[in-house]
């Protein structure tokens, strides 16, 4: 057995996210329909660095699988891109070491959120932004973001219903950033939990244009409860960007 190491970029809008779900499609289940062919009789499962949710896309996803046959990695790069959507592709094949998980070896993640301030976005845009025309004050959301730098427990920044007890994960940069009739808001970590980046960017607009104060955060932060942040920003503004091993 071989494993190969996939870095694949979609647009999520027709999708139900990274994971096998029985309620509509994923980008799992379509790659692993596409590599099927090539593996025989062989169960197939690919392991994503990221768990995606409905709606949203990548740059760089990660994932990675274990493989009998023998083809070669561009081969195998070749033959998906067939295979797959217009809307996923696969970027690059690669050998991996024989014990690598895209999930669990993975020590970080970038996202970036975009959000369209002008008062008529792009139509070629609508489904990779939140059209939000209002004004925003950026030194309030970046005075309130630089609260969350750190290793903290995010529950707060968790969606309701979620598995996962702890809400431990280290935020090593949120950088927000005007560009043109857009902002872009990139965050690093080490793990995130579910929704916390469009949680994170919700409560972060929500001061931005002054329905929540700035001071606020910490005290967010503190009250474990997800009741004590702000709104949950749509997905379709945001985009995994990358994942570093």
């Amino acid at each position: 057995m071989r494993v190969l190491k996939l870095t694949l970029a979609y647009d999520g809008t027709n999708y139900v996210g990274w994971q096998r779900q029985d309620n509509g499609v994923s980008i799992q289940q379509i790659v692993e329909d596409a590599l099927q062919p090539m593996c025989g009789d062989d169960p197939v499962v690919v392991n994503g660095a990221s768990r995606t949710d409905a709606g949203v896309h990548a740059f760089a996803q990660a994932a990675s699988v274990r493989v009998a046959f023998a083809h070669t990695p561009s081969t195998v790069r070749r033959a998906l891109n067939v295979r797959l959507p217009a809307d996923v592709r696969v970027l690059d094949v690669e050998e991996a070491a024989p014990r690598f998980h895209a999930r669990f070896d993975a020590t970080g993640k970038s996202y970036r959120y975009r959000i369209a301030t002008a008062r008529v976005p792009s139509p070629f845009d609508r489904w990779f932004v939140w059209h939000m025309p209002r004004r925003y004050d950026l030194d309030a959301m970046r005075t309130a973001a630089s609260v969350l730098i750190g290793r903290h427990d995010f529950s707060s920044f968790q969606a309701r219903g979620a598995s996962v007890l702890d809400g431990w994960r280290t935020l090593e940069r949120i950088e927000i950033a005007r560009a043109d009739d857009e902002i872009h808001i990139d965050v690093d970590g080490n793990g995130f939990l579910r929704h916390m980046v469009r949680i994170i960017v919700g409560t972060l607009v929500d001061i931005g244009v002054g329905t929540r104060p700035v001071t606020s955060m910490a005290d967010t932060l503190a009250a474990k409860d997800r009741q004590a942040a702000g709104q949950t920003a749509p997905a379709t503004g945001l985009v995994l960007t990358s994942v570093k091993y």
